[in-house]
């Protein structure tokens, strides 16, 4: 009888051990509402870690056995990049997956936001534009709610290489929420519709653009992932070096517990310069949000520029999320301006019904975030990678924080600093 328990004891801590600490809190609440009497049948959208990629093959050979076993497993997508798969399914379903010897970890498919709460010449990118470096050739990914065909970003010539859609399937680019328009501009937008005035660091690049999020700027782990996936499979076709992320998951410690995390760190190692913001949740600390947290990824705080190109009277916004990540690590790695920045305006989006009173002008709009301050990072990379394109990731990243300039605040506010691109690009 003893042996028996002991038994139980380990098939209990192994299924336990797969888990991420989000999954295992919500199969808790779901056993206790099930006690309750109200949880019978329910199911629960995941993503499965395996060891090797997920062939086509074995994902039938899954779905065939646990049909015979009565068990629910829908699969929304398989992701062999990531050696990922997004399910639906039973928790009788889960506890088997959970034991099965390819499965490495289990995640929840939690729900993401957006993170909302004179940039271009204060950090520097405007010297770097006048002697010929706007990133061309270079392509930045950006995940995000979608883009606007903005003129900013169309003339005179038609800089959105591509576009693909996870939410509602659409071909054509479009954003209904607004937030991934004007992220698109911090990063790249070229003046055509101000005359030059509001544009972001890469002027010059090209755009490949991931819709992710929907109108309300909600977005699910899994839609996340498989837009990661997507990015790594055309990465050389469109020539991609940057990835930027504006937005993140609080409450996350460490990079193993997230799936889109993880994901980021695989397009680090692969190659690809991934900038990601550090979220709106200070100034208490530890409060970066993921992907933030992981020590490869190039992490933005947002500082106020004070509507000045000086940078000796900026400082580190009080919401802009604040380290040290586990271990003791500084983060955020650099900041830059992300309060009150004008960037473009998706007409018609939610945003944009939203707060009429934050248009400038037809073509414009401004936003406060450090959604605002990575991509203006992230558009400083590609002008780097232009100038010097054999730099790996962490040869971009060493460079931008060497060059960075130093705020009267603390590492774990600010990192090396402010971004200054003159200084980092020689």
């Amino acid at each position: 009888m003893e042996e028996m328990k002991r038994q139980q004891r380990k098939r209990a801590d192994d299924i336990a051990r797969k888990m991420s600490p989000h999954l295992r809190k919500a199969l808790s609440a779901e056993s206790r509402r099930k006690a309750g009497g109200s949880g019978g049948g329910r199911t629960m959208r995941i993503l499965l870690e395996v060891d090797r990629r997920p062939s086509r093959g074995w994902v039938e050979s899954l779905k065939r056995g646990f049909a015979s076993r009565g068990y629910r497993f829908q699969v929304l997508r398989r992701m062999p990049r990531l050696r990922l798969v997004s399910a639906i399914v039973s928790i009788p379903c889960l506890r088997t997956l959970c034991r099965h010897r390819r499965v490495t970890r289990v995640h929840l498919d939690r729900k993401v936001r957006v993170r909302l709460n004179v940039a271009t010449p204060s950090v520097g990118a405007s010297a770097l534009q006048s002697r010929g470096s706007t990133g061309k050739g270079v392509a930045i990914a950006i995940i995000d709610t979608g883009v606007y065909p903005h003129p900013d970003l169309t003339k005179p010539v038609n800089r959105i290489a591509a576009f693909r859609d996870f939410v509602g399937g659409r071909t054509k680019p479009y954003d209904d929420n607004g937030h991934g328009t004007h992220v698109a501009g911090d990063a790249a937008g070229n003046g055509f519709s101000s005359k030059g005035k509001y544009r972001g660091p890469a002027s010059g690049a090209k755009l490949v653009v991931a819709k992710a999020f929907d109108r309300n700027g909600e977005g699910n782990s899994s839609d996340i992932v498989a837009a990661i996936d997507w990015v790594l499979r055309v990465r050389k076709k469109y020539g991609i070096r940057v990835v930027n992320m504006s937005f993140g998951l609080p409450g996350v410690s460490r990079c193993s517990d997230d799936p889109i995390c993880r994901a980021a760190e695989r397009a680090w190692r692969s190659g690809l310069v991934v900038v990601a913001s550090a979220g709106n949740d200070g100034p208490g600390p530890r409060t970066v949000t993921s992907p933030g947290i992981s020590p490869l990824l190039l992490t933005v705080g947002a500082v106020d520029d004070r509507r000045t190109v000086r940078q000796a009277d900026d400082r580190v916004a009080a919401f802009s999320g604040r380290g040290p990540i586990a271990g003791g690590r500084t983060k955020p790695d650099l900041t830059a301006p992300g309060v009150g920045i004008v960037s473009l305006r998706a007409p018609g989006s939610a945003i944009d019904r939203d707060d009429p009173s934050a248009r400038v002008g037809a073509r414009y709009f401004k936003l406060t975030g450090t959604s605002m301050a990575a991509p203006i990072v992230a558009g400083g990379a590609a002008q780097l990678l232009q100038k010097r394109p054999r730099l790996s990731p962490a040869g971009v990243k060493r460079l931008l924080k060497r060059g960075a300039f130093r705020l009267k605040a603390p590492r774990n506010a600010q990192g090396s600093g402010e971004l200054d691109l003159r200084f980092a690009v020689k």
